[in-house]
């Protein structure tokens, strides 16, 4: 009996324990799931705080790695094209380990199976799905996967990519519910940022291109101006080069005037064709041409070397195809830098559109100043024609008729005198008269358009298009004289290089300080055999010597040959 007593006194005490532990499971289950909920939610507020979206896609990244408890988390940002990614956000990788694994995953493999399937993907080891093909040299060892879309406005944006959950465990379905949660306040989040970022750049190219409107309005040099436009738009986009090209008149290439930033020395002067660069076929199209990569883009002439270090980059016509192209605005990322977004695009379109309206305001006003100018010679022109001659000459004839009535022989001269003299000022102000009626030479006159010229000659005889590179005021500052010397040392050299050097390449640099005119010529030709000829470059230092300057010319051990021909524009 006392045993059954016991019995009955035990089992009962059994069973409550078994359900004070079972309390004890779901209370302890109900503090983890409150737990979690208030982790999420402060999440959610920590990745809605944020406006700037480097930081809300950062944050995104932490607060994800905490939620799941995972030790690597990332977060890929899909590109314009919908099939790869641009740009990748890490947690948990240290930063010399980053550099050891080298550049950041496009998404191929299990990356580029979730951009492929934009829905949840759970996986407890990621070698074993038909898509995964392995991991670089260095990256860490990575088992169990969930991967989760981002979605803002319906479109995918990216995807949160969670490895190696601490503790060796699986993840699990709350797993995937709470991040799933995460990723739609990640969206709104990103949206948010997003539609703050693009409010911040509409005001600041709004005060871009008030700053440019003034000035061009104020008198300022349009050169100063078109170094404005690169220089802001360059800061604006995160560029690390802006380059601004202008039509040739009457020649067809771009000449790049204006060039900021890396690199910026071997661009300036270039003289560019409109079919193989781009900036050549945004300015033909009237519309922008992108570049992922620009060093290995074959619309880019090889030579010379000048993208180097440089990846996306896009052409952005000066003006729109109704009113007229006036130039071409070039931005160039570093390699590995993001692709220009199609926004980013229209909102430089519209800062170019705009830019262009400023430069032909100016353009008008200059001309209309001009116009106002050569009004006002033609006015004194015919004042001198129809008063001040007629004087003159009204007073001659009548010195003229009154000297025969002279008996003094030495006065009678001085009357004759006086009367030659009318007769030369009258030829000095007919010579002012035609100077003030006289206009400049005409389209494709200047030393610039003819060089252009020179080279494009030369080209079918080269074999090849010789890379043209023109600094300085060279209209302005050279007179005609020595203009037609460098036109003809510039053809003598490029014909020498045909005939003589078996070269590949030919690089020409025309510049002026408004001290000296140089003009180089680079070739990687055989170079000049010790026992040539010599009459070409003899005609070459002579030209040189009779302007004043010399010509020096160098064969490096390498091969090709350097002439450099320098004289000086002005007068000592």
């Amino acid at each position: 009996m006392e045993g059954r007593q016991e019995a009955r006194v035990r089992l009962p005490q059994l069973r409550l324990d078994e359900l004070l532990e079972e309390l004890q499971a779901r209370l302890d289950a109900a503090r983890g799931t409150r737990d979690r909920v208030h982790s999420l939610l402060e999440a959610v507020l920590s990745v809605g705080r944020e406006l700037d979206l480097e930081q809300a896609l950062n944050s995104i990244v932490e607060a994800a790695a905490a939620l799941v408890d995972a030790r690597y988390a990332a977060l890929g940002v899909i590109g314009p094209d919908g099939s790869r990614l641009s740009a990748f956000h890490t947690v948990g990788v240290a930063e010399e380990d980053i550099a050891r694994i080298g550049p950041y995953p496009e998404g191929h493999g299990i990356l580029g199976e979730l951009i492929r399937h934009p829905e949840p993907l759970r996986l407890a080891k990621i070698s074993e799905h038909p898509a995964s093909y392995g991991f670089p040299p260095h990256h860490p060892p990575m088992n169990t996967f969930l991967g989760v879309p981002i979605r803002v406005r319906d479109q995918v944006f990216g995807n949160l990519y969670l490895t190696e959950k601490r503790g060796g465990a699986q993840f699990d379905d709350e797993d995937v519910s709470v991040t799933s949660t995460l990723a739609v306040a990640a969206g709104v989040a990103i949206d948010n940022a997003r539609l703050y970022e693009e409010s911040r750049q509409r005001e600041r190219w709004l005060r871009v291109n008030a700053e440019i409107t003034h000035s061009l309005m104020s008198d300022s040099d349009p050169g100063a101006a078109l170094a404005l436009i690169a220089e802001r738009a360059r800061d604006i986009t995160g560029s690390a080069l802006a380059a601004v090209a202008m039509p040739m008149e009457e020649t067809g290439p771009l000449g790049v005037e204006i060039a900021v930033g890396t690199d910026a020395d071997a661009h300036r002067g270039l003289v560019l064709p409109l079919d193989r660069t781009l900036m050549g076929l945004a300015f033909s199209a009237g519309a922008p041409v992108s570049s992922e990569d620009v060093t290995h883009d074959e619309r880019i002439t090889p030579e010379p070397p000048r993208f180097l270090g440089l990846g996306p980059a896009v052409a952005i016509p000066i003006g729109t195809g109704d009113s007229g192209v006036r130039g071409v605005l070039l931005l160039a990322r570093e390699s590995g830098g993001p692709l220009f977004a199609a926004d980013q695009t229209e909102m430089l379109r519209g800062f170019a559109a705009q830019a262009a309206i400023a430069l032909e305001l100016a353009e008008r006003r200059r001309s209309a100043e001009e116009i106002a100018v050569l009004q006002d010679r033609d006015r004194i022109a015919r004042d001198l024609h129809d008063l001040a001659i007629q004087r003159l000459f009204a007073t001659g004839m009548t010195l003229q008729s009154a000297g025969r009535f002279i008996e003094h022989t030495e006065a009678s001269e001085r009357v004759l005198r006086a009367v030659d003299d009318l007769d030369e000022t009258i030829k000095i102000i007919r010579s002012t008269i035609f100077g003030l009626q006289a206009r400049e030479g005409g389209p494709g006159a200047g030393l610039r358009a003819r060089a252009v010229r020179a080279a494009g000659e030369a080209a079918p005889v080269l074999g090849f298009a010789p890379s043209l590179r023109m600094e300085g005021l060279l209209d302005t500052d050279v007179p005609k004289e020595i203009a037609d010397h460098a036109v003809a040392v510039l053809s003598e050299a490029l014909t020498n290089i045909a005939r003589h050097a078996h070269a590949g390449r030919a690089e020409v640099v025309l510049s002026t300080d408004g001290r000296d005119l140089l003009l180089t010529v680079q070739d990687d030709g055989v170079g000049i055999p010790p026992g040539g000829r010599r009459s070409g470059l003899r005609n070459m230092a002579e030209r040189a010597a009779e302007l004043g300057g010399g010509l020096e010319w160098d064969c490096p051990e390498g091969g090709g040959t350097t002439l450099v021909w320098r004289v000086p524009v002005t007068t000592p």
